[in-house]
């Protein structure tokens, strides 16, 4: 179900602020890739083209390309909705619908999309989501109950589950260990873990223990100073990236001398 990203001299802008600038990166298939990099450096923001969710703020545009498996997402008469179903996101913060079951929190997308499922179908798939965000045991007598009544660690997981529920071939993390405790992390660096084996699986975070640990290959972005567009500085496989960086100002951040 994974697919290849490909970014092509991409620009990301709000009205006329340049937000990010010239990024040229390419995201292979059945791997984890970790964004790294200073808060304000536009690592969010572009994780965010990559299906079009920044698109959701006024004046949000971009220029440039964004290929999976070649086809451009930019591209006329592209539906940013169709796009978000290949491209899925999971946010920061846990954000279950809170009046809805966990059943529906996961069949949430599939229906807003329109389609059409019977009930022996939904039960399978919500079984099969639940399962392969590593939630299922812990729910399974409960479906019914809201999904704000789980724990904090659940509820992220219930969060991936809804979006590996559409059939994407690309899921999206932004910073999802950031509100959680270290159990719960760990529980999430595993399942991106497995996740792999599917997806391609993209990561923002500030750990850099957490980078080094789930992702195969890190990209490193910083800026200027206040006012200047977020840039890509460096992007290699993970174990150079932390132990023999090609940019001093990588080896700077990675080592913790700023950021």
């Amino acid at each position: 179900m994974s697919k290849r990203i490909d970014v092509k001299d991409l620009n990301v802008y709000y009205g006329n602020f340049l937000a990010v600038q010239d990024v040229n990166i390419n995201i292979e298939p059945r791997s984890v890739t970790a964004f790294i990099g200073p808060s304000g450096c536009g690592k969010s923001t572009f994780l965010r083209t990559l299906n079009r969710m920044h698109e959701v703020l006024p004046g949000a545009r971009v220029e440039g390309e964004v290929l999976l498996d070649g086809e451009n997402l930019y591209g006329p008469g592209v539906d940013p909705v169709t796009v978000r179903s290949h491209v899925g996101m999971v946010f920061q913060r846990p954000n279950p619908f809170p009046t809805m079951s966990i059943r529906d929190n996961v069949l949430a997308g599939v229906k807003l999309n329109n389609k059409r499922i019977s009930k022996a179908d939904a039960d399978d798939l919500v079984e099969r989501s639940l399962t392969g965000a590593n939630l299922w045991k812990e729910v399974r007598d409960r479906l019914d109950k809201p999904g704000s009544g789980l724990s904090g660690g659940q509820q992220q997981r219930l969060c991936i589950a809804r979006a590996i529920a559409v059939s994407p071939e690309v899921i999206l993390m932004d910073e999802p260990c950031s509100a959680l405790d270290p159990i719960s992390t760990l529980a999430i660096e595993d399942l991106i873990e497995e996740l792999k084996s599917d997806y391609t699986v993209v990561i923002v975070t500030h750990n850099m223990q957490q980078a080094a640990r789930v992702s195969d290959k890190t990209a490193f972005f910083n800026i200027a100073g206040t006012g200047q567009p977020g840039r890509l500085i460096e992007y290699a496989d993970t174990p150079v990236i932390f132990s023999n960086p090609a940019e001093k100002a990588t080896e700077d951040y990675v080592s913790g001398r700023f950021g």
